[in-house]
C-alpha cells in the first residue's frame, strides 16, 4: 500500500543514530544519507526516510500519528524500545505489553524520536 514514509527530523544525525538502533534491533541496515541530507531505510517493500523540512521551519511531530514497525516477538519489541531509549529516544504510553483490541491480541511498544515523533514495534499474538 505504501511506496514511503517520511519522517521530519530537526537533527538528522541524532535521528539516523536512534533509528539506526531501533530498525537495527528489527534486522535492517543502517541508513544511508544521500546529497541533501537526508537518510534512507530500503527494504523490498518500501522506504522509511528521515528529513529536515524543505520548507526551512522547525520539524514537528503529527499529534495522532503514530508509526508501526513490524516485530517478529515480544522479545525483539522490547530490545527495539530499550535501543531507542538508549540512543536518544523517549519511551511513552503504556510499558510495553500485550494490548487485546478488534483485531486480536497485540504485543505493543512505543517510543518518541529524538524529534518527537510517534513510533511503535508491533507484533501480532498467536
Amino acid at each position: 500500500m505504501f511506496s514511503h514514509i517520511m519522517v521530519g527530523a530537526n537533527d538528522v544525525n541524532a535521528s539516523k543514530i536512534f533509528y539506526d538502533a531501533i530498525l537495527g534491533e528489527l534486522g535492517h541496515e543502517p541508513g544511508v544519507i544521500d546529497e541533501k541530507g537526508r537518510c534512507f531505510y530500503f527494504t523490498d517493500t518500501g522506504i522509511f526516510s528521515i528529513s529536515k523540512p524543505i520548507n526551512g521551519e522547525k520539524a514537528c511531530h503529527g499529534n495522532g500519528s503514530t508509526i508501526g514497525f513490524a516485530a517478529s516477538s515480544p522479545e525483539q519489541a522490547d530490545a527495539w524500545q530499550a535501543a531507542g531509549v538508549a540512543n536518544g529516544g523517549a519511551a511513552c504510553e503504556d510499558a510495553p505489553g500485550v494490548r487485546e483490541g478488534p483485531v486480536g491480541k497485540l504485543y505493543l511498544a512505543y517510543l518518541r524520536d529524538p524529534s518527537g515523533n510517534k513510533v511503535c514495534a508491533l507484533h501480532r499474538v498467536g
